[in-house]
Formats: structure tokens, sequence, C-alpha cells
């Protein structure tokens, strides 16, 4: 088992430029390891929350400008971008600037490392060391690697991700898009509007349909926010 876990890795990171860095599979220490894993997810996490921050900034400014003329004479490169977003976040109208914002905001930090920690074994699971897949995100479009114990008769595949970071841009926009979290991106809106931090462990309570495992799997992430102090990420500057 050891070795097949090994060959794996190898073939991963010299073939395919996939998984954590090599170093970090040789730490043998879990207390150490866990740590290192934070370490390494936190930067991706925060590039893709500055990203997003990025976006919604430009947002506001947009919906400012645009309403002094009443959307008369709109800069054709401001206009562009806000299609831009307009399809990538899946808005349904193009000048509803409530939608934009209430899609186009940050992911608490705790639920994104929780997360990340369950979905990939720690790092460890064959989807990332072979295809960079952190947060086990399907596709149906043939391209992507076969679950092991996938149902007879389903297509679904893991998607292939050309970077851990492309990995967790994908995982941030699924929670801003997907219908299936729409009650997650409600009570971040809530949060905003009473001046309180959105933290993993209120996110947490929202991603019931990230698993089959349902109820447990919410009471899983949220033993390892609280076990490893993730909390402290949501509120750090």
């Amino acid at each position: 088992m050891l070795f097949k876990f090994l060959t794996l890795l190898y073939l991963a990171i010299n073939l395919y430029g996939a998984g954590f860095p090599y170093y970090y599979y040789d730490i043998k220490n879990t207390h150490k390891q866990k740590k290192e894993f934070i370490k390494i997810l936190l930067p991706l996490v925060k590039k893709a929350n500055n990203d997003v921050k990025a976006q919604r900034s430009f947002i506001k400014y947009f919906f400012e400008n645009a309403g002094k003329n009443s959307f008369r004479e709109l800069d054709e490169i401001s206009l562009a971008k806000l299609i831009q977003l307009y399809k990538k976040y899946k808005i349904k109208n193009l000048f509803d600037k409530r939608e934009y914002l209430r899609k186009i905001d940050i992911v608490p930090v705790s639920l994104a490392i929780a997360q990340a920690a369950v979905e990939s074994a720690w790092g460890k699971s064959r989807f990332v060391l072979e295809a960079n897949n952190i947060f086990g995100h399907w596709t149906y479009s043939g391209k992507g690697i076969v679950p092991i114990n996938r149902e007879k008769g389903k297509t679904h595949t893991l998607r292939i991700f050309k970077s851990l970071q492309a990995s967790v841009n994908a995982y941030v926009l699924n929670l801003n898009t997907n219908t299936a979290y729409k009650t997650f991106r409600k009570l971040r809106e809530n949060a905003h509007k009473n001046g309180t931090i959105y933290n993993g462990l209120m996110a947490s309570r929202t991603m019931i349909n990230y698993s089959q495992r349902k109820g447990k799997y919410v009471n899983l992430l949220d033993s390892i926010i609280t076990g490893n102090n993730l909390l402290y990420y949501d509120y750090a500057l």
C-alpha cells in the first residue's frame, strides 16, 4: 500500500506537476503536517479571495458612476468587464447590483481550509496527486479522472486542474454561483448588513449539500475548524 502511494506520488509530481510540494509528504508528524497543510493552503485561499474583492470593488465603482448618469454614456471598457462578470457569476439581470454583490464575495478562510482538508484527505488523496483537485470537483466534459467506486451508469469524472490555485479558484466560484449554496450566500449577505464577520462555523451549517454525508459532513467541518483554531484566519487582518 505504501509502495503504491509513493509510486503514485512520484509520477504525479514528476510527470504531471500535481499535488502538494514534495517535502510535504515527507513530514511524519501528523500535527506538523496539518500545520504545513494550512500554511500551504492559506496563501492560495487569500489569493482567490483577493481576486474576488477586486471584482467586488469594481462592481461598486461601476454602479456608483453609472447611476450618476442614469446608465447613459456607459464606458465601453467597464461595460465589457461587467458583462464578463455577468456571465462568470451567472447573473440573471445585467444591471442587478444586489445580485452581483450577493455572489461576488469572499469565502471564509476557515471554511475553505476545513473543506480542503476533508475533500483531499489533508492533501493525500489520489485526486490531488493526479489532478490538483483539492475539493472533489466533478465534471461531465469527459476529460477527467474516473472515480474508483463510481456507480454503474454514472458518467461524472473528477476535474483536472493545472494548479492548486486553479482548484481553489474554482471552489470559491462554485460556492458563489451554485444554486446548492444559496443559503450560504444569503447568510453572508445578511452578515454584511449587520456589520458582522461571516465566519467558517456559520458558513459550515450551509454546506449540507456539499456531501452525501449531509449532517455528519457539517459536524466534521466544525470539528476541523475548532480543533485546528481555523477561526483565527477569519478575523486576522
